[in-house]
C-alpha cells in the first residue's frame, strides 16, 4: 500500500524569518512536540559551510545538530536542507543514526546537471535524499522530462514538487504531477511543498494527496501556522486534520495545538507572514517577493501599479531581484510629458513671498491642535494640507501626491471645491480646480522612500519663492503604532522598518535644508525630525511678511 506522509519543515522555513534562531527551549519543544504527534519527518533546520553563532538552527555536519534530536525518536524521521551552492557535501560526516536521517538538496536549474556527484555522496554517506528543484513551474516539459532522467540514475527517497512562487493552480499541479509520475522511477516518492501566496496552499496539498494516492508514495510539506518566509506554508494543523478525516491518519492534532499555544503565537507576534497583497502579486508574476516589498513601499503606487511594472519585467529577471532596474521602471512608470509651466506660474504668483504652513496628518495635528489654530491666527499663513482634508482649521490648498490617499478622499464632497496641487501620477478629472505638477520635478533620486510627500512638497516651495515654511504633523513614523492622526491612515510597518524610513527621510529633510533658498524652515509641532530650536522660532516672525 502506498504511503502518504507529512513533512513539518516549521524550523527550517520559519527560520528564513527568524535569521535561523530560535530559543532552544522553543526548538526542543517543537521537534518532541511534532515527533509525539506523530508526524513522519521533521526538518529540523539547515546544511550550510558557514554558520553564524546566532544561527542555531544551521549546522555544517550531523554532530552539530544532534543536540536538538529526542531520545525517543518514535516513528520519526529527521531530515535538513542542503542549498547545493552554499554546501560542500564534504562537511557532511557519515549518518550514524544518532542525529538527522535525511538531507533534502535544493538547487535552481541552472544547477541541475552539477549536482549529481553532490547526491551520490549524501547517499554513499548512509543518509535518505530527497531532490529539491527550485521553482518547478519554471522547467519546460522537455527539461523537467531531462532533469527526471538524471534522478532516475542517482535513485533518491524523493523528487519535490517545489512551487517556489507559490504561484500554481490546479491544473499546474495535476501537469506537473502527471509527467513526474510517468517518468520517474516508481520507487521514488513524490513531495510537494508549496507557498500561500494564492491562498491555495492547503487545497492543492490535499489536492496532491488525492491524486497520488494508489499511485505511488507521496511526502506534503508543511509548518505549523503556515510559519514561513513571505507568504508561509500550507498549515500543519489543516494537513493534519484533512488526513486524519480523509485518509485514515493517525495523528495527534491536539498536540499540534498545543505547539500553536506554547510557542508559535509568540513568534507570530514578533514576525509576520501570510497571505498579503504583496504576496498575492508575487504569485501572480512567479515573482520574487523582495520586487513586490520594494514596489509597495512606494506610496506614489497602487496594487495594479506594481502589477503593471512587474509584468514589464522579464520573467527570468523577477525570480531575482535587481532594485536598481526596480527604480529605473519606476520612475518610468511615473514620467509624465505635461507642461506644468502655466500651473508653477499660477501657484507662483499665489504664494511667493508669502509665509506657508505645511500640515502633514501625523499624530500631532490632534494632539497639538491648538498649537496649530493659534499659529494660523496669529500669522494668517497660506495653508497646505498634505494627503488629507483637515476638519479642525481652515485650509487654502490640498496637496497629493500619494495615490492612495487621494483615492481615500476622491469621493468626499468638499474636495470637488477646494483648490488642488497634485503631482502628475494621479488622475483626476477636475481640471478647474486642480494645478498638475510633474512628478520628475520634485523626486530625487538616492533613497528608497524618494517620493514622500512632504519632502516632494518643500522642494516645490522653495522653487517658489516663498518666504517662510512652517511645518505641522510632519512627525516621522512610530514603531509603536499611531503615527498618524486618525486610525483610518495607519500602516501595519515593523520597529525596524519604522527605523529605516525615519532615518531616510531625515536624511531628505536635511539634504533639502542644505540646499534650500527659502529663508526659514521651522516646525510648530513635535517632530523627531526636528533638530532646530523648533518651536522658538515662531517667535521670530514678527515683522516678516
Amino acid at each position: 500500500m502506498m504511503k502518504r506522509q507529512i513533512l513539518d519543515c516549521t524550523l527550517r522555513d520559519g527560520g528564513y524569518l527568524t535569521e535561523k534562531h530560535f530559543n532552544e527551549n522553543i526548538v526542543r519543544g517543537i521537534i518532541n512536540g511534532l515527533t509525539e504527534a506523530a508526524i513522519d519527518y521533521v526538518e529540523i533546520g539547515f546544511l550550510q559551510d558557514d554558520v553564524n553563532p546566532h544561527e542555531n538552527v544551521a549546522y555544517q555536519n550531523s554532530k552539530d545538530a544532534r543536540k536538538f534530536i529526542p531520545d525517543n525518536r518514535k516513528n520519526t524521521l529527521y531530515t535538513v536542507l542542503a542549498d547545493y551552492s552554499r554546501y560542500s557535501v564534504s562537511n557532511l560526516d557519515p549518518y550514524d543514526g544518532q542525529s538527522f536521517d535525511a538531507v533534502r538538496v535544493c538547487f535552481f536549474k541552472r544547477e541541475r546537471k552539477d549536482i549529481t556527484s553532490f547526491a551520490r555522496e549524501v547517499i554513499a554517506k548512509g543518509y535518505k535524499l530527497f531532490v529539491q528543484p527550485v521553482d518547478i513551474l519554471g522547467y519546460s516539459d522537455i527539461e523537467l522530462i531531462d532533469l527526471i532522467s538524471d534522478v532516475n540514475l542517482i535513485k533518491p527517497d524523493g523528487f519535490a514538487i517545489v512551487d517556489t512562487f507559490g504561484s500554481m493552480y490546479m491544473d499546474d499541479l495535476h501537469t506537473v504531477f502527471s509527467i513526474i509520475h510517468h517518468n520517474l522511477n516508481p520507487n521514488i516518492a513524490i513531495d510537494f511543498h508549496s507557498h500561500n501566496n494564492l491562498q491555495m496552499s492547503s487545497a492543492l496539498s490535499q489536492e496532491f494527496l488525492n491524486i497520488s494516492q494508489n499511485k505511488r508514495d507521496a511526502v506534503v510539506d508543511s509548518t505549523i501556522m503556515g510559519i514561513g518566509r513571505g507568504a508561509g506554508n500550507a498549515p500543519t494543523e489543516l494537513i493534519v486534520q484533512y488526513a486524519n478525516d480523509k485518509m485514515n491518519g493517525k495523528y495527534h492534532l491536539d498536540t499540534i495545538l498545543d505547539l500553536i499555544d506554547s510557542y508559535i503565537m509568540g513568534i507570530k507576534a514578533q514576525f509576520k507572514w501570510g497571505y498579503d497583497i504583496s504576496m498575492f502579486l508575487a504569485g501572480c508574476f512567479s515573482s520574487h517577493v523582495n520586487n513586490v516589498d520594494y514596489l509597495l513601499k512606494k506610496p506614489s503606487l497602487c496594487s495594479k501599479d506594481i502589477r503593471f511594472i512587474l509584468n514589464s519585467v522579464d520573467a527570468a529577471q523577477r525570480k531575482r531581484y535587481d532594485y536598481n532596474n526596480l527604480e529605473a521602471l519606476y520612475l518610468e512608470y511615473l514620467k509624465s510629458n505635461i507642461d506644468d509651466s502655466n500651473a508653477m506660474e499660477i501657484l507662483s504668483n499665489a504664494v511667493s513671498g508669502k509665509k506657508i504652513l505645511v500640515v502633514a496628518p501625523g499624530k500631532s495635528v490632534g494632539t497639538e491642535k491648538a498649537a496649530i489654530q493659534s499659529f494660523i491666527k496669529r500669522h494668517n499663513p497660506i495653508v497646505i494640507a498634505v494627503n488629507f482634508l483637515p476638519d479642525m482649521f481652515p485650509f487654502d490648498y490640498v496637496y497629493f501626491s500619494n495615490r492612495h490617499r487621494y483615492d481615500f478622499w476622491k469621493y468626499d464632497d468638499r474636495l470637488k471645491n477646494i483648490k488642488k496641487i497634485i503631482t502628475s501620477n494621479i488622475s483626476s478629472t477636475d481640471e478647474e480646480n486642480d494645478l498638475t505638477i510633474s512628478f520628475l520635478r520634485l523626486v530625487k533620486s538616492g533613497w528608497n522612500n524618494l517620493d514622500n510627500s512632504v519632502i516632494m512638497l518643500l522642494r516645490l516651495l522653495d522653487g517658489l519663492s516663498v518666504n517662510i515654511i512652517a511645518l505641522a504633523g510632519f512627525d516621522g513614523f512610530s514603531a509603536e503604532g499611531g503615527s498618524y492622526f486618525s486610525q483610518d491612515f495607519e500602516n501595519e510597518t515593523n520597529p525596524k522598518e519604522c527605523l529605516q524610513k525615519n532615518a531616510e527621510i531625515e536624511d531628505m529633510f536635511f539634504n533639502f535644508l542644505q540646499n534650500k533658498k527659502v529663508k526659514k524652515v521651522f516646525f510648530i509641532t513635535q517632530s523627531r525630525f526636528d533638530k532646530t530650536a523648533g518651536l522658538s522660532d515662531m517667535d521670530s516672525l514678527e515683522g516678516d511678511t
